[in-house]
């Protein structure tokens, strides 16, 4: 266990290092807004505040109201974050001078910075710790509005870079938004990983046409017993895993078998299985 510790510490360590340079090098000397409590650091940086004490000010006082509100358990998990992240925000501020960028096109430093960052906070995430800021300002707002965290990141990130007009252009604008996409896409592609396969759930009143298609192609497929949440009429829903090269020959072919069918496709993650097709 504590090996296990040692490891999420560095791991957190490592990616709060990775974030705060693309902040630094990338999004801060190009006066780019980009999120949370970072961002308007950016903003506040053109009034001579310093990014990494203004961070870690906000981050303290997130962190007292987080307790009150969201209580110890969930507390605990940004408490690290909160006081590591301005910490290597103003270690790597010393890097700022040893990257001159002002014969950089500003959307390729919002790319490299996006590319970073997103790669840094899925290693926040995978470690399970957060870096405070706007992250616990998500969950309270999640908590008491009844929305998902990813909802209400969208809401806080996107008003914190919309506040980038008041000192910026809306080119600069348009380019937060950019790389908030960019970060939210590849921290969740660091954290669960390429999905190499889709889950099919499948409702059809042609259950054993279709699930011998399915075994003819597939080493197994598994049967649910389902019930209808209208009339709780007894149905079999068919479940199968699909590599992504197969997606659209297994979609179009359940379909040609049954044009009504009630078909949901996810992506599946960690298959255990080697081999899910024959």
């Amino acid at each position: 266990i504590k090996k296990n510790m040692v490891s999420k510490y560095i791991t957190l360590f490592v990616a709060c290092l990775i974030v705060s340079f693309a902040f630094n090098v990338f999004f801060l000397q190009n006066d780019i807004v980009c999120f949370g409590i970072s961002g308007l650091s950016i903003v506040l940086n053109q009034y001579g505040i310093t990014p990494s004490i203004f961070i870690l000010t906000c981050n303290l006082l997130l962190i007292i109201v987080s307790y009150i509100i969201l209580g110890r358990e969930v507390t605990e998990r940004s408490i690290v974050g909160s006081i590591l992240f301005p910490l290597c925000v103003s270690i790597t501020a010393n890097f700022i001078p040893l990257f001159d960028l002002s014969g950089v096109e500003k959307i390729i430093s919002a790319l490299i910075g996006a590319f970073l960052s997103g790669i840094g906070y899925g290693l926040v995430y995978k470690s399970g710790y957060t870096t405070g800021g706007t992250d616990i300002i998500n969950q309270i707002i999640a908590k008491y509005m009844h929305i998902t965290t990813c909802e209400a990141m969208y809401f806080t990130d996107g008003l914190v870079i919309l506040s980038g007009k008041l000192v910026f252009s809306w080119e600069t604008v348009l380019y937060g938004y950019m790389i908030l996409f960019i970060i939210s896409s590849l921290a969740d592609k660091v954290v669960f990983g390429r999905s190499k396969c889709k889950t099919f759930y499948i409702i059809t009143e042609h259950d054993k046409e279709i699930k011998e298609y399915l075994l003819s192609i597939m080493n197994g497929i598994t049967l649910i017993n389902a019930k209808s949440g209208n009339d709780y009429e007894k149905k079999c829903m068919l479940l199968a895993v699909v590599p992504n090269k197969d997606y659209y020959l297994v979609r179009d072919t359940i379909k040609s078998i049954d044009k009504d069918v009630f078909l949901m496709i996810n992506d599946a993650y960690e298959v255990n299985r080697k081999e899910v097709m024959e």
